[in-house]
């Protein structure tokens, strides 16, 4: 009776030991996923801040750029799309979008020191550079969170418990194809 009992014992230690590391595991790659959420609210609050401003640095910039339409049209499409983007990826692209057009106008600022020395336009151009480094730093953060999240679920004996519970692998926030090239601007 005594070995019966010991047996019964063992079994519901090694049972509890398992259940225990199964439930650490689920609970760390819960953990893991909202880091990535909150990462992803922090780059779209980011965003938004520049969404918000943009307008202002336009028309700002506007009356004094008239020939430079063609980077306000790019501003104001790219902004547009940056409005009706739903998913990560469509957010991802229409920020790109509007990151370049951006670029854009900045170096047709530069281009014309009358603007630089406007203070209205100098003080919305620093409160710009400033969001888009905020940006730089929160997509920074945030692929850093997917790459921890998505090489946890990879690997045994997670990937068991990541595949059973529905946890797949996220996007990294990437730069869109000629990021690297500085944006051209032409004086007709």
């Amino acid at each position: 009776m005594k070995k019966g009992l010991i047996a019964i014992v063992a079994v519901l230690v090694i049972i509890g030991i398992l259940a225990a590391s199964v439930f650490g595991s689920y609970n760390s790659l819960v953990a893991l996923d909202e880091k990535v959420n909150n990462q992803w609210a922090n780059v779209e609050s980011k965003l938004q801040r520049r969404y918000d401003l943009i307008p202002n640095l336009v028309e700002s910039v506007k009356g004094a750029m008239a020939q430079e339409k063609e980077v306000f049209t790019a501003i104001a499409d790219a902004r547009s799309k940056m409005a009706g983007a739903q998913t990560t990826d469509e957010k991802v692209e229409a920020s790109n979008q509007l990151e370049s057009a951006i670029g854009r106008l900045l170096v047709v600022v530069e281009n014309y020191p009358e603007l630089r020395s406007n203070a209205n336009v100098t003080a919305l151009m620093d409160e710009l550079a400033g969001t888009e480094n905020r940006i730089s730093t929160e997509r920074d953060r945030y692929n850093e969170a997917v790459s921890q999240y998505n090489a946890t679920i990879r690997k045994f004996p997670k990937n068991i418990l990541a595949g059973m519970f529905g946890f797949e692998q996220r996007s990294y926030f990437e730069a869109t194809e000629g990021a690297e090239t500085a944006p051209q601007v032409k004086f007709n």
